[in-house]
């Protein structure tokens, strides 16, 4: 029950709303009426004399505010958090507070704490150890190839897609924060990979151009763009259940299946080398980006969930069985793949204990949409990946640093 103090509470917050909703539909009807009483004068450059600043001035005195009046159709009052939906919000998207979904800001912040480049690791022993003619097998050498052919393209098909399609899509603020993080994040991970080819002295254009020549590379690759095609048309709009379906579609393969399975076998590839202490550098490089991709998978997954939450009628029989099959489509590519590039055991692993670890992985890709396990009885194999997700940068940054680095407030202007 309401006491006297907050009922006025209430009362004053409830008459401040309908004051400020009162407030903006009478400044639009003032420039409604300035706009029927001031006829609009042609701008030319005939009309306009003197200097560039009465130009400028003039222009601002002819400034047609109609489509500024249309945009705020709909806006005359502040944002409420109700208001705010992941998909087909009519909100206005500029306003970031309230947050509706605090995780998505928590996750911004996560990511904004972990930031790291490329340079910052030293690749001297990787130099030494890739240019030594005895150093690494040649099973070890194409893992490393592979690894950074198929991640150096997939990276940019994830950025792609993020600022292509994802990113106008999706209708909320505080996604969209995150969102803007994780195009960094995949930039740097891109550079990171370019970074280790132009170190180790690789031929590049075998390396990146490895996704139109290796059948197994490629298939990956060709699957994450069929998923991508349509929502990236700067024609296709959500508001229907099928189009709504379509980007339901491309979030569950590129953070279910792009990000959520097909990094893990080369990853835990060169990551079991790094424990080996081969390709250090290059060790430590991915480990940064797992960490970084692993938050990727989690703020999809939650997406996926909410779009869910929302739009349960999008969420029926077709679509579970639909999701399901890509996330099973994407684990026997990447199973595929640990077949092609492990033919003989190598670095403690071969491709009988990836394709279980893949599967593992796969259960629980399904379990986090809210889809039954597939493979009874898998285990993880790898159990010291788990830790390596949860790896904190501080713990063993500064003890790799490169000497001669040096921070931004420590930089020479």
């Amino acid at each position: 029950m309401l006491n006297w103090d907050e009922y006025n509470s209430e009362e004053t917050k409830t008459a401040n709303q309908q004051t400020q909703q009162v407030e903006a539909v009478e400044v639009k009807k003032e420039v409604e009426i300035k706009l029927t009483e001031e006829p609009k004068t042609e701008t030319t450059e005939a009309t306009i004399g003197g200097s560039r600043s009465e130009k400028a001035k003039a222009s601002l005195d002819n400034l047609d505010v109609a489509a500024g009046i249309e945009e705020l159709e709909g806006f005359s009052g502040r944002v409420q958090v109700d208001q705010k939906a992941m998909i087909n919000c009519k909100a206005d998207l500029n306003q970031l507070v309230p947050f509706k979904y605090d995780w998505a800001w928590q996750k911004y912040l996560d990511g904004s704490a972990n930031h790291w480049m490329p340079q910052e690791i030293n690749m001297t022993s990787d130099i030494a150890l890739w240019k030594s003619e005895d150093g690494l097998t040649e099973d070890e050498r194409t893992i490393v190839k592979r690894s950074l052919g198929f991640f150096s393209t997939a990276d940019s098909l994830v950025a792609n897609n993020l600022v292509l399609a994802v990113y106008r899509l999706i209708t909320n603020p505080e996604c969209r924060q995150y969102l803007l993080r994780q195009s960094l994040e995949e930039a740097i991970h891109t550079h990171a990979y370019q970074y280790c080819i132009e170190s180790l002295g690789m031929d590049e254009g075998e390396i990146f151009n490895m996704y139109r020549e290796i059948p197994c590379v490629a298939k990956k690759a060709s699957w994450g763009l069929k998923y991508t095609k349509e929502i990236s048309d700067p024609t296709f709009e959500t508001g229907t259940e099928e189009t709504d379906k379509q980007l339901l579609k491309n979030l569950i393969a590129f953070y279910c299946v792009l990000e959520g399975i097909f990094f893990y076998c080369g990853f835990t590839q060169i990551l079991s080398m790094g424990r080996r202490n081969k390709m250090t550098g290059t060790s430590e490089q991915f480990q940064y980006i797992l960490r970084d991709e692993s938050m990727h998978v989690n703020f999809g997954i939650d997406v996926i969930n909410q779009i869910k939450i929302e739009n349960p009628h999008l969420w029926d029989d077709k679509m579970q069985a639909e999701a399901a099959q890509m996330i099973l489509e994407g684990t026997e590519l990447e199973i595929q793949y640990a077949r092609d590039t492990m033919p003989r055991g190598v670095l403690g692993m071969n491709a009988s204990m990836m394709e279980e670890y893949l599967k593992f992985i796969a259960n629980r890709r399904l379990t986090q949409i809210g889809l039954e396990e597939e493979f009874q009885g898998v285990t993880n194999p790898f159990p010291w990946m788990s830790e390596i997700m949860d790896l904190r940068k501080e713990k063993n940054f500064f003890e790799t640093r490169v000497i001669e680095y040096q921070t931004g407030g420590a930089l020479n202007w």
